[in-house]
């Protein structure tokens, strides 16, 4: 049968998916073809987007660790730090990278080429990392990591941003995982190859020609229009409706929708909650160091806890793919991380140390999640799932500005104090969530009580069901603790 006259066919109307003008998008929508388009959608996405992302993100924070990799050279005592002035340096960059998240994650939504977008960002944090090496002192190296915070708030929040506009809801979690895989493989070698190329800096050169590579081709070139069109009716059929914002809802429009939803706030908190517990990837090297090794053993013993926490990143992220969930696949590693910090609070002894690192590690196995669950918990319109995950996680790295103070040089080389704050940080969250169910329990007892009885009890009388089914029908979402 040709296309033209499955078109007309009694059963075309039942099969066809969505429809277009293009021919090629009858063929592909049919209900037989359906799974089979999908598939192959799917894994051209994971072939062309992933590794980009992963590897830049791998880059991303080798530029940022060559700071940590270099306190273990003598960067304090080449520049005369003192202990302030070092977690300062750390700090500094927060002081741009979060607030910067949230007017670039705005205009994200907006631009028509957010692949030109991106990868001028990663060319500009390439170029800055590159410029730091020109001249060693305490005031430029404090300029340039503030300099480089501004376009590397373009990258995480802005690439789970379009992750999330092309992958499902039971799609998603396992990609944001692989995408953080990045971060902690960087953190496994980072140190390690940013103490290599300490000495001349190009790093940021590798940065700069991969941001440039981001950006050809640009948009999605290499899909023909039917894989479009299968794109926008697989994410339009998980939220049951258009991932698409309307023409008349603008860029404020957003920021004031995400700012109103209470579930906007208590991500924020819990995302700086969670990143103030895991504020030691900071300073993991200085850590280790703590174990009595020299600066190469210590490098080489920093990676094995990462290489663990990325398997148990993915095997955590598809396991909450696959059973539609998220709130105990990101909170379930918290509890690992506190008994992680009661070890290293409890021996100094190497191998119970040791063993403690790989226990702190595998909290980032929770918090990879987080932006996946801020895209699932607000999903539309558009304009404000993008504003809500920068808001979160803009907000969240406020966690690692404080962290950056709280692991100080004083402390070493137990860190006891450091850790009880971290800890706290982590009950904290928990707290949060309590007092929120609380307030929603006395919200539904004063419906239960007041005017609005009468009319549940109408509703229930029609429905033929009694009272108590009908206000557990009512009843609202529960954060799970």
């Amino acid at each position: 049968m040709s296309i033209e006259e499955e078109k007309k066919s009694d059963s075309f109307a039942e099969n066809v998916v969505a429809v277009s003008n293009d021919d090629d998008d009858f063929r592909l929508l049919t209900a037989d073809a359906r799974k089979a388009g999908e598939r192959a959608l799917v894994r051209k996405l994971d072939r062309r987007l992933m590794p980009t992302a992963v590897f830049i993100y791998i880059l991303n924070y080798i530029d940022r660790v060559a700071v940590t990799a270099a306190r273990l050279q003598g960067l304090e005592k080449d520049l005369g730090l003192t202990p302030v002035q070092y977690e300062s340096i750390l700090a500094i960059l927060y002081v741009t990278y979060c607030p910067a998240q949230i007017p670039s994650n705005m205009i994200l939504s907006y631009i028509s080429r957010p692949s030109l977008y991106i990868g001028a960002c990663v060319v500009a944090w390439g170029l800055t990392s590159a410029l730091t090496g020109v001249k060693f002192s305490f005031l430029i190296t404090m300029c340039r990591l503030n300099e480089c915070g501004f376009p590397q708030a373009a990258f995480y929040p802005g690439v789970m941003y379009l992750l999330s506009r092309w992958y499902t809801r039971k799609e998603l979690a396992v990609r944001a995982a692989w995408f953080y895989c990045g971060l902690l493989i960087s953190n496994a070698f980072g140190s390690l190859i940013a103490a290599g190329i300490l000495a001349k800096m190009q790093g940021g050169a590798v940065t700069m020609f991969f941001g440039f590579l981001t950006m050809w081709p640009h948009n999605t070139r290499w899909l023909n229009a039917a894989e479009r069109r299968l794109g926008q009716v697989r994410l339009a059929e998980d939220a049951g409706e258009a991932d698409k914002d309307s023409d008349d809802l603008t860029i404020y429009d957003g920021l004031v929708l995400a700012i109103k939803d209470p579930k906007t706030i208590i991500f924020m908190f819990m995302s700086c909650s969670q990143l103030l517990g895991l504020s030691y990837i900071n300073f993991f090297p200085t850590l280790t160091q703590t174990l009595g090794f020299n600066t190469t053993i210590t490098f080489l013993m920093a990676a094995p806890p990462w290489i663990l926490a990325s398997a148990c990143c993915v095997f955590n992220a598809w396991h909450a793919d696959r059973h539609g969930e998220r709130f105990w696949h990101i909170a379930s590693w918290w509890w690992v991380v506190i008994l992680g910090y009661i070890v290293a609070l409890s021996t100094m002894a190497t191998g119970g140390r040791y063993f403690s690192l790989f226990l702190m590690t595998t909290g980032y196995c929770g918090f990879a999640l987080t932006l996946t669950w801020v895209s699932n918990a607000i999903p539309r319109p558009p304009a404000k799932r993008s504003v809500a995950m920068g808001l979160v996680n803009g907000f969240g790295n406020l966690g690692n500005m404080m962290g950056s103070y709280v692991w100080s040089p004083s402390y070493s080389p137990q860190y006891h104090q450091s850790m009880i704050v971290a800890l706290c940080s982590l009950v904290f969250m928990r707290w949060i969530l309590i007092k929120e169910n609380k307030e929603m329990d006395m919200q539904e007892k004063k419906l239960m009580e007041g005017p609005g009885r009468d009319r549940i009890e109408e509703a229930a009388r029609l429905e033929g069901i009694t009272f108590e089914e009908a206000m557990k029908r009512r009843k609202g979402f529960r954060y799970l603790i």
